[in-house]
């Protein structure tokens, strides 16, 4: 089969050659540039120098940036004449030692002073060339232009003090808030316990993060009559508005105490408080422990409810402990109606009442990150000597410390004792 003209010119092979063709006389248009038009016209400085820094040729870009005539500098001028005073001092004891050790250095910052009498920052990488018996002949330096660099630098170094001076302002707002946080956390807890005649009473508040507000909350009250009130408790959530629930709440509890003492009766008293307040919107509410202490001849009765919270825990001067069962006893502030359970015991001289937040029991703990558990409580204040509230407070902060990361939440501790009495060590016959 014949081609037709018109197929021959859409041979595909033909107009590949046709392409291939047009690139060549490219390339050779580019190499009719002369060496000696390379050189002078290179996007970047070149200079050859003797072997004393007496510059011996150099290019037009470069003299182009100095400002600078070809026979002010050609055997009129050192390298070192070219750059600021802070460049000839580096290059005297860094660059040249390198270069005359390796023969070779590359990419060196300097500055050199330019026809405006500015400041040019460059790299300057430079080699030296040997005769065939080795021996120095001159040195062959590149000069490139690193302005666009310097500034992308400069921009870079001024952003990373710009995020350091925003960290620093960060890490002094959050101690600040920290701060204020603390002290607000301390409105909420009296600041210390009130003496009580024939009985001894600590506490201690652990706080899992200096960031949130808790809602844990304990306080020791006189009621008159020889009468004491005391309660611990814990409100659901954290922050602001937990703290604003726990405000509400110790002030009822104290104003409900005042009235009514019953332990029941206060608990219900909060109960009312907190839904009427709450009901509508953001339901709020609260576990507690409310009891009144009334020291008699040898021992002090205790009379307590408890709201939806742990059950309180007795260690005995015997060195047994045990739970106080207070079961069914409902959450405050839920249900508009609420059953609260009630219990009582004595203390004897020795024993100590021990009131916590389930932040200790629900603590986790060894490799499979196990709750704490309320049996480990017992077991734990039952090996612990029956030493006083203040030396089962101290254990127990111990503890509290040892559970690191798995202690999550924040928790609130109130022991209360009769302390046992002192022994006088029998006198020894001296005769």
């Amino acid at each position: 089969m014949c081609r037709t003209d018109q197929d021959q010119d859409q041979d595909p092979e033909r107009e590949q050659d046709k392409g291939t063709e047009a690139t060549g006389v490219a390339f050779t248009d580019l190499l009719e540039d002369s060496a000696e038009e390379l050189y002078e016209q290179a996007p970047c400085g070149y200079l050859s120098t003797l072997m004393d820094g007496t510059i011996a040729k150099i290019n037009t870009t470069l003299l182009e940036w100095l400002g600078l005539t070809r026979r002010e500098v050609a055997g009129r001028m050192r390298f070192t004449d070219l750059l600021t005073v802070g460049g000839k001092l580096y290059h005297e004891t860094h660059f040249a030692p390198l270069l005359q050790m390796n023969g070779e250095v590359g990419g060196i910052a300097l500055d050199i002073k330019t026809a405006d009498g500015q400041r040019m920052p460059v790299l300057v990488t430079s080699k030296v060339k040997t005769s065939h018996d080795g021996e120095p002949m001159l040195v062959r330096t590149t000069v490139f232009d690193a302005r666009d660099r310097r500034a992308y630098e400069t921009e870079l170094l001024r952003a990373r003090q710009a995020a350091e001076e925003a960290r620093r302002q960060a890490e002094a707002d959050r101690e600040r808030l920290q701060e204020a946080l603390a002290v607000l956390q301390q409105s909420l807890l009296p600041a210390e316990l009130p003496t009580v005649a024939g009985l001894e009473a600590d506490a201690y508040y652990h706080t899992a993060s200096p960031d949130l507000l808790g809602g844990d909350f304990y306080d020791l009250f006189p009621l008159g009559a020889n009468r004491w009130a005391f309660f611990l408790g814990d409100v659901c959530g954290k922050g602001p508005q937990a703290a604003a629930v726990t405000s509400l709440t110790r002030y009822t509890l104290r104003a409900a105490a005042l009235h009514d003492p019953d332990p029941v009766a206060v608990l219900t008293t909060l109960n009312t408080v907190l839904h009427e307040r709450y009901r509508s919107g953001d339901t709020r509410y609260c576990t507690a422990v409310f009891g009144v202490l009334h020291p008699g001849t040898g021992h002090v009765s205790v009379h307590l409810a408890s709201g939806g919270h742990p059950s309180a825990l007795v260690q005995r001067a015997d060195n047994t402990a045990h739970y106080l069962p207070t079961p069914g006893g409902m959450l405050i502030g839920v249900l508009p109606q609420a059953e609260f359970t009630p219990t009582h015991t004595r203390l004897f001289p020795g024993d100590t009442l021990l009131l916590y937040t389930d932040g200790l029991t629900e603590a986790r703990t060894g490799p499979e990150r196990e709750l704490y558990g309320d049996e480990a409580l017992r077991a734990f204040t039952t090996a612990q000597p029956a030493a006083g509230p203040k030396a089962l407070i101290s254990a127990l902060s111990g503890l509290l410390a040892g559970f690191g990361e798995g202690l999550d939440d924040d928790t609130a501790l109130l022991a209360l004792g009769v302390p046992a009495p002192r022994t006088t060590p029998a006198s020894q016959d001296l005769t």
